[in-house]
């Protein structure tokens, strides 16, 4: 130990030389901490993804290292849906306002159910994947890597201590080939100089000896090192494979929170015109005309080009609007000299009467606004058929 020590200390200050691997094998160990570096990267900024609160990260990751069950925690949407539900109870579920958030609430439970299913198939398809690798591949490989550079310096201290020895011995034996003058009164330096050189000449040996030794572990240690570090092609075959699940996890989480939402707003467009006709004939002082029965919620009448409008005769109860419905009757109407847009229809809507144009989903028609018209409401054409459309069945397209 205190060996490789000083050998890892004189390399450190240029002062003895090292033994060095392979390109090839320097390619797997560069390869190697690339993918540890990123791993962690990808595995953490899934988890703040997946759970953006830092405290609840902190617990799980507790609960982990303890070895416990995680307990269950209610998402957002849920708690969301469980206050509006409670409003609801407590405004009145039925009343307008009630039920329209007892409906939203359902659709935000829903949401909050998909995004725990996809929390969950992410976790166990994704993030324990890459844990396991970090915790286990890469700790082997971190542990024999070390070995590794222990052997190594190992094998650089012999190869050093033989070259010393070498040296000595080398130096011994010049001295001793000198011929003694036994006239001399001290001619036992000479002795002493065979003795050296016999002496180093055992030092060499058993250099020559510890060096066989140590290479052969040196070589041992990279072989076992390098079959691990190949592995590294594996591991990222099973992370691609990984990478697939959550993909196909994340696309149906959205497909389920688009097709919830898609529900949401048919049933918020069908029923909002018998919400709104109800509230408006309990107030009799209202002096705002109803919406039309069928009118969805208006989403982008405002990004239609502007129009000149003309002042609107404000609509009394019982009293029609000869001028808005002069204006607004399909049959008669023309459209504007500019102002008309494509819009790409959303899905079916089956006209109430003679005066609206019934929509197929997918389909393209013409649009436009004409003065004094209900701003949740358009004129379209398709062909020769011209009628309201409502806005929020309509993609409109620049």
């Amino acid at each position: 130990m205190i060996t490789s020590f000083l050998q890892f200390t004189e390399e450190k200050l240029g002062q003895a030389e090292k033994t060095e691997l392979d390109a090839h094998f320097e390619n797997l160990l560069a390869r190697a901490d690339s993918t540890k570096n990123w791993t962690e990267k990808i595995l953490r900024q899934t988890e703040v993804l997946l759970q953006p609160n830092p405290s609840a990260r902190v617990e799980e990751f507790l609960y982990e290292k303890l070895d416990r069950k995680v307990p269950s925690r209610v998402t957002n949407g849920e708690l969301l849906a469980q206050y509006m539900t409670e409003a609801a109870n407590d405004f009145g579920p039925g009343t307008p306002y009630g039920k329209t958030l007892i409906k939203v609430g359902e659709t935000q439970r829903r949401l909050g159910a998909a995004e725990r299913d996809f929390i969950h198939s992410a976790s166990i398809n994704f993030l324990t994947p890459l844990r396991n690798f970090l915790e286990g591949d890469w700790r082997t490989i971190s542990k024999e890597r070390r070995i590794l550079q222990n052997c190594r310096l190992d094998l650089d201290a012999c190869k050093a201590r033989l070259k010393k020895a070498k040296a000595a011995e080398a130096k011994a034996a010049c001295e001793g080939d000198a011929v003694p003058d036994f006239q001399e009164t001290r001619p036992r330096n000479y002795i002493l100089s065979a003795s050296a050189s016999a002496l180093w000449s055992d030092e060499v040996e058993k250099a020559e000896h510890e060096l066989r030794l140590t290479q052969t572990e040196f070589d041992r240690q990279a072989e076992v090192t390098r079959l691990l570090l190949e592995g590294i092609s594996s591991t990222h075959v099973n992370h691609l494979r990984c990478l697939h699940e959550f993909v196909e996890s994340q696309t149906n989480y959205y497909a389920q929170c688009y097709q919830y939402m898609l529900d949401l707003q048919k049933q918020l467009g069908s029923s909002k015109g018998e919400i709104f006709s109800g509230t408006f004939v309990g107030n009799a002082e209202s002096t705002s005309p109803p919406p039309a029965a069928t009118s969805p919620p208006a989403v982008a009448a405002a990004t239609l080009p502007a129009v000149p409008t003309i002042p609107v005769v404000p609509t009394i109860v019982g009293v029609p609007n000869t001028v808005a419905e002069s204006v607004l009757n399909p049959n008669e109407v023309k459209p504007p000299a500019s102002g008309t847009r494509k819009a790409r229809v959303l899905y079916d809507y089956e006209a109430a009467d003679s005066s609206e144009l019934a929509l197929l989903a997918d389909e393209m028609i013409t649009v436009y606004s004409l003065p004094g018209m209900d701003p949740d409401w358009l004129i379209g054409e398709r062909g020769n058929q011209k009628g309201k459309v409502p806005v929020t069945y309509l993609e409109l397209l620049s």
